[in-house]
């Protein structure tokens, strides 16, 4: 049995505040993947996460067996939503030893799914419930993710991944960007890129959270093919561009989810949807 507790951790990626006082963050977080809906429904996040439909089973399966997702807490069944007083030690660990049960089947019928030719897409939803989850995420407007999140009312796997962001959101220092400078996520201070190829390698990488290949390797050819596929597609793959933006024009319409901010998916890709926004 494998119960060592981890908790949720996050780190900011970039941090940029424009000539009009506009702070804009990204932040890769990583969470229990049974609280993935919830931390969705805040509509004021551009967000990607990695995806059940992209990693292959074998490495979800061995994520799961190496690194497991436990609840941060075990408490007494009770009405509502908040759960009662914590179980005795006694029944956490019997609690514990049939959450493992439960994993341990669930590793079982995605290898026979594995066997049987099943796609990952199908497979490796088994897994989720023991998985942790790799998302990045930002937004200019975080206060009310905090006060509903951060709360003592909240499940008590996703607020300690709150906290864990407003830690992180809270100590770091924003760059001062120019009203043409743009906030480009996991681009590194030694890369000297030209403007238009920085805003494409930033966009590509944050797309690859999806396959959790973010392991420190940088290929700027492989970077610009991903960005290429993800705007080629059909339907255009839009979302990691949200990510990439530079402040506002004054002669600009407010488009997407970032308060003072352009982000460059309504710039290559304008006829999409604008994504709804909420302070939510």
């Amino acid at each position: 049995m494998n119960s060592e507790q981890r908790s949720p951790t996050a780190r900011v990626i970039a941090d940029s505040i424009s000539e009009g006082g506009e702070r804009l963050t990204t932040l890769e977080v990583q969470l229990h993947r049974f609280v993935l809906a919830e931390f969705n429904t805040h509509r004021a996040f551009s967000r990607n996460s990695a995806s059940s439909r992209a990693i292959p089973v074998r490495r979800e399966i061995d994520r799961v067996r190496s690194t497991p997702a436990y609840p941060l807490e075990w408490p007494a069944e009770r009405r509502g939503m908040q759960g009662g007083a914590a179980l005795t030690p006694p029944e956490q660990a019997a609690a514990i030893m049939i959450w493992d049960e439960a994993r341990q089947a669930a590793i079982a019928a995605a290898e026979r799914l594995q066997a049987l030719g099943v796609h990952k897409s199908v497979t490796n939803r088994l897994l989720e419930p023991f998985m942790w989850q790799t998302i990045i995420v930002s937004a200019t407007d975080w206060d009310g993710f905090f006060i509903q999140r951060c709360s003592p009312l909240a499940q008590p796997e996703i607020r300690a991944a709150a906290e864990a962001m407003r830690t992180a959101y809270c100590a770091s220092t924003p760059r001062d960007l120019g009203a043409e400078e743009w906030h480009l996520p996991y681009l590194q201070a030694d890369e000297s890129l030209d403007l238009d190829v920085a805003k494409r390698v930033a966009a590509a990488r944050c797309a690859r959270v999806s396959y959790l290949t973010h392991d420190g390797r940088r290929d700027l050819a492989a970077d610009l093919a991903l960005y290429d596929r993800l705007v080629a597609a059909d339907p255009p793959h839009a979302s990691p561009l949200e990510h990439v933006a530079r402040p506002r024009h004054h002669d600009e319409p407010v488009r997407g989810n970032f308060r003072g901010w352009t982000q460059l998916r309504h710039l290559v890709l304008p006829e999409l949807p604008t994504t709804p926004r909420s302070h939510r």
